[in-house]
């Protein structure tokens, strides 16, 4: 898969982030679901900690990922919701940490929410995929 990124402007290169890729030779797509930081039975897991939360989530992300054939370097697209967005940002060294190695900055969308589905969750991370 050939992937070229497009960025008219440099600043949310700075952030970790594409404007948008083009995609060329893809011949699988997965889609994941929103992953949040549960253990493997759904029971959410530490209350109050952001970093310990995008931290499991991106664990939780990269076994689904896993499961699929695929790694975080196949990842075109991420959603990202969180209930702190200052909060989600000051631990966004995690997600560079765990996209850098694999050289990609996939387009992103991080928004603020008031809750998420579960009561003490408070990062979420959707993304679909692509080889």
């Amino acid at each position: 898969m050939k992937r070229v990124a497009v960025n008219p402007w440099g600043w949310s290169v700075k952030l970790g982030y594409n404007q948008a890729e083009v995609f060329e030779g893809a011949s699988r797509q997965v889609i994941c679901a929103g992953q949040t930081a549960v253990d493997a039975e759904g029971r959410p897991q530490h209350a109050g900690d952001m970093r310990a939360q995008i931290d499991l989530a991106l664990d939780n992300l990269e076994a689904v990922l896993a499961g699929a054939g695929m790694t975080l370097a196949d990842v075109t697209r991420l959603g990202v919701f969180a209930t702190d967005v200052d909060a989600a940002l000051k631990n966004f060294d995690l997600m560079g940490k765990r996209f850098g190695p694999h050289q990609v900055a996939p387009p992103m969308t991080l928004l603020g929410v008031t809750r998420l589905a579960v009561p003490g969750l408070m990062f979420e991370i959707e993304a679909t995929a692509a080889a």
